[in-house]
Formats: structure tokens, C-alpha cells, sequence
């Protein structure tokens, strides 16, 4: 993973218990994941989150993307 595709992401041991944010703010990777999940547009987020932008955005999903790997679980059927 190459650390400069990801400049907006953070990790500092002291600040929000070490998971990554974004560009430093209390704002996590996990928290701006949620908040896509749960807002109707991203213009209802960014008013509710002013400082997130666009490019804070796309690191997110992308280093969510990149942690993920390419392993394979395997599920059980349900009946």
C-alpha cells in the first residue's frame, strides 16, 4: 500500500484511541464510512461535517478498501 495514496488518513496514538482519521481531525475512517451508510446525499454530510470533503471521502472508502485484502471467507448456507 503506497502511504501517499492515502495523505488525508492519520494515525496518532494519542488521538481517538489510535484509529485512523482524517487529516488529523477527530473524525474517523469507521465514523465517515457510517455517516455514507446513513445520510441520503453527501451534500445532507458535508453540512453536518463541514471540513469533510470530497477527497477526505474517497480516502476513506479507499483505504477501508486496501485493509480489507483479498481473503476469502467462507459462509455457511442457511436453510
Amino acid at each position: 500500500m503506497d502511504p501517499q495514496a492515502f495523505d488525508r488518513i492519520t494515525i496518532e496514538p494519542g488521538k481517538m484511541n489510535g484509529q485512523p482519521c482524517i487529516r488529523g481531525l477527530r473524525l474517523t475512517v469507521r465514523r465517515v464510512l457510517e455517516a455514507l451508510s446513513t445520510y441520503s446525499s453527501r451534500e445532507e454530510l458535508r453540512a453536518d461535517y463541514p471540513d469533510l470533503d470530497e477527497e477526505d471521502i474517497r480516502q476513506a472508502i479507499a483505504y477501508v478498501a486496501a485493509m480489507m485484502g483479498e481473503e476469502i471467507v467462507e459462509r455457511k448456507a442457511t436453510s
